[in-house]
C-alpha cells in the first residue's frame, strides 16, 4: 500500500488488496477480515455499502486505520478487539481485550433461556400482527357491480360516437384500486418496526435471572432487551475489567441498573442475603475448556483472550462444579441452572446435576449438532 502509487485507494481496490494480502499470509477468513476493517475504517454497518461505493477513494485517516488493523489482524488479533465491537443477536456489544468476545454458541444459550422463561415464567406472548386488509363483504360486491356497470357504460359510449365520456375520467380501473392496493391487503410484517413491541401475556410476572461470569453483559442485555418489563438480572464477574466493560455496554442498550444490575465478585459471592432462593434461572457461560486442550486452541484466542475466561480446570468442570454447589441456595424451587460448557464434558456434567438431587437434567446442542448446553432444575 505505498503511496507512490498513484493509483487511488479506492474501496474496491482496498479491499481487494487486503483480501489478496492476507490469503498469502494464511490469516483466517481473509475477505470477512478485510470486509470488517474496512467498515471499522470507513464507519459502514452494512457490506452491501463497501460494494455499492468501492470507487470511492479512502481519505487519509481511513487509510491509516486500516493499516493498522492490517498489522493488528497478521499478527492474530481477533477482528473484535480490533473493531471494538460486535453483534450479538440484537445488540451491538462493545468489546475489548481482556474481556471474552461473545461467541454465536451462547447466543442459542440465550434463546434456549428465553424459550424457558416464555412458557414457565413470565407468560411472554407475541402479539398477532393487525390485519390490514379490503372489507370483502356486501360493500365491496356493491362496488363490484357500480364498477362493471360503469365499465359497460363506457363500452357503449365508445362504440356509440369513439369519444371518451369525461364523466369517467380519474376513476379506478378495478375495485383494489379504489380501496388499497393488493400490497396493502396482505398481512403487516410481524417484524415492522412501526408496530407495538410484544408485550408479556396476562397473567405474567416478572423473571428474576442471575447471570454468573458475566464478561461482556450479553447475555443477561440480551435477556432484559427482548423481554422488557418482563427480566430483571443480576451479573457477576470477578473481573474488574469485565464490569467496567458490561457497564458501557449496558449504558449503550439503553438499558438501567436496575434491570441488569452488574456487581463485581466471585460467582454468586455478591448475591444479597435477602435474595437468596430467589432466582428463576442461573445462567452462565463459565470457563469450559479443559487446561490440556488450551494448548490446542486457535492462537488468536489462546494468546489474545483471557486465561481467566477460558481454562475450566483439568476436565473443563472447575467452575461448573461451584455453580451446581451454589444453585439451591440461589434458585428458586424448580429454578433452572442452565450452562455452556465443553462439547467433550456434558455427559460428566450431566451426572454431576444428577448426583446433586437436581432433575429433569437436559443435554442441549448448538446449531452444529454438538452438545454444548446443560439444563437441570433444583428440587
Amino acid at each position: 500500500m505505498a503511496d507512490a502509487v498513484q493509483e487511488p485507494w479506492t474501496i474496491g481496490r482496498c479491499l481487494n488488496w487486503t483480501t489478496d494480502y492476507f490469503e498469502r499470509l494464511g490469516v483466517p477468513q481473509p475477505r470477512l477480515s478485510a470486509e470488517w476493517l474496512l467498515m471499522d475504517a470507513t464507519g459502514f454497518d452494512q457490506k452491501i455499502q463497501l460494494l455499492m461505493k468501492h470507487d470511492l477513494p479512502l481519505e487519509k485517516d481511513e487509510l491509516a486505520r486500516i493499516r493498522h488493523g492490517i498489522e493488528r489482524r497478521v499478527e492474530g488479533e481477533p477482528l473484535q478487539y480490533i473493531t471494538g465491537d460486535t453483534q450479538f443477536r440484537k445488540l451491538n456489544i462493545l468489546c475489548e481485550p481482556g474481556v471474552l468476545i461473545p461467541r454465536p454458541e451462547t447466543e442459542l444459550l440465550v434463546e434456549y433461556v428465553l424459550e424457558y422463561l416464555d412458557r414457565n415464567v413470565t407468560g411472554w406472548v407475541k402479539p398477532k400482527p393487525e390485519r390490514v386488509s379490503l372489507p370483502w363483504n356486501a360493500e365491496v360486491e356493491a362496488l363490484r357491480q357500480a364498477e362493471e356497470a360503469a365499465r359497460a357504460a363506457l363500452g357503449q359510449a365508445e362504440a356509440g360516437d369513439g369519444e371518451e365520456d369525461a364523466s369517467h375520467e380519474g376513476e379506478p380501473a378495478s375495485p383494489e384500486d379504489a380501496a388499497a392496493s393488493p400490497e396493502e391487503c396482505v398481512n403487516v410484517d410481524e417484524g415492522d418496526a412501526s408496530q407495538p413491541e410484544a408485550e408479556c401475556g396476562a397473567p405474567h410476572r416478572q423473571a428474576r435471572v442471575i447471570e454468573i461470569g458475566c464478561g461482556t453483559g450479553c447475555i443477561s442485555l440480551s435477556l432484559a432487551a427482548e423481554r422488557p418489563g418482563c427480566v430483571s438480572c443480576v451479573a457477576t464477574d470477578i473481573s474488574p475489567a469485565a464490569i467496567d466493560l458490561a457497564q458501557r455496554n449496558r449504558a449503550r442498550c439503553g438499558i438501567s441498573p436496575e434491570v441488569v444490575d452488574l456487581r463485581l465478585g466471585d460467582l454468586t459471592g455478591p448475591v444479597r442475603p435477602e435474595e437468596r432462593a430467589s432466582f428463576d434461572v442461573l445462567v452462565s457461560n463459565p470457563p469450559y475448556i479443559p487446561t490440556s486442550v488450551l494448548e490446542a486452541i486457535p492462537h488468536e484466542v489462546r494468546d489474545f483472550e483471557p486465561l481467566l475466561a477460558l481454562d475450566g480446570g483439568e476436565d473443563g468442570l472447575a467452575i461448573f462444579r461451584r455453580l451446581v454447589s451454589a444453585a439451591p441456595y440461589t434458585l428458586k424451587q424448580d429454578g433452572l441452572l442452565a450452562c455452556e460448557l465443553h462439547e467433550d464434558a456434558l455427559e460428566e456434567a450431566a451426572n454431576i446435576c444428577i448426583n446433586a438431587g437436581m432433575h429433569d437434567v437436559e443435554i442441549l446442542q448448538d446449531l452444529t449438532g454438538r452438545p454444548r448446553y446443560v439444563f437441570a432444575h433444583t428440587g
